[in-house]
C-alpha cells in the first residue's frame, strides 16, 4: 500500500474504532475512561492502523485481575521493560473479552471471574500528518485462585506477580491507581 493510501487506511481504521467503541460502551456501565495520544513512525502507524481496521484496537484487550485484598496481577513485558496488565492482540473471530481471557491465561495463568469493563482508553496515534485512533478495553476480573504461571507463547512476558503497591515502572500506573482507588474505597 503506497504512502498516499495511508489516509484511506486511517479512515477505515477510525470507522472500525468507532464501531468498537460504541459496542463496548453500550454493553458496559461504570468504567473509567481515558484518552491517550502518541506520535509514531510511519511504519508503526501503518501497523497500528491495520490492527485497528481489523479489530478496532491497536493494542488488543487487557485484564486487571485483583484479589479480595486489592492486590493486582502485573506481568513483566521485556520488550518495553515495564510491568503491564496482562493482555494483547485480538485474533480473528475473537471478542475483546475472549482475547483478554486468552491473554490472561497465557501471560499469568490465573483463573478469574470477569465482572465487566474496568477501563476504556481511546488511543489516538499520528505520523507525518496522518492520524487515527482505536480502543483499548481493560476488563475487570476477580482471581479464583492466586497461583501464577507464565505460559506466553511469544516469549515477551518473563514474570507475573501480585502487587499490593504498584511498581514505579508500571505502564499507565496513574490510570491503574485511579481504578484501584475507586474499586477498593
Amino acid at each position: 500500500m503506497p504512502v498516499d493510501d495511508l489516509w484511506y487506511l486511517a479512515t477505515r481504521a477510525e470507522q472500525r474504532a468507532e464501531r468498537a467503541y460504541h459496542a463496548l460502551t453500550d454493553a458496559h456501565d461504570d468504567f473509567l475512561e481515558f484518552n491517550r495520544r502518541r506520535s509514531v513512525s510511519q511504519d508503526r502507524f501503518r501497523t497500528l492502523a491495520e490492527r485497528v481496521e481489523r479489530t478496532g484496537a491497536p493494542y488488543g484487550a487487557h485484564t486487571v485481575v485483583y484479589r479480595d485484598n486489592g492486590d493486582v496481577v502485573l506481568v513483566r513485558h521485556e520488550d518495553v521493560d515495564l510491568w503491564v496488565l496482562p493482555g494483547g492482540g485480538v485474533d480473528d473471530g475473537e471478542t475483546f473479552r475472549e482475547a483478554a481471557e486468552r491473554e490472561l491465561a497465557e501471560e499469568a495463568g490465573v483463573d478469574a471471574t470477569y465482572h465487566g469493563l474496568a477501563m476504556m482508553t481511546s488511543v489516538a496515534f499520528e505520523s507525518s500528518g496522518y492520524s487515527a485512533w482505536g480502543v483499548l478495553p481493560v476488563f475487570e476480573a476477580c482471581a479464583d485462585d492466586t497461583t501464577l504461571e507464565v505460559r506466553d507463547p511469544d516469549g515477551e512476558i518473563t514474570d507475573a506477580a501480585w502487587f499490593a503497591d504498584l511498581p514505579k515502572d508500571t505502564r499507565d500506573r496513574r490510570d491503574l491507581q485511579r481504578w484501584r482507588d475507586r474499586a477498593f474505597s
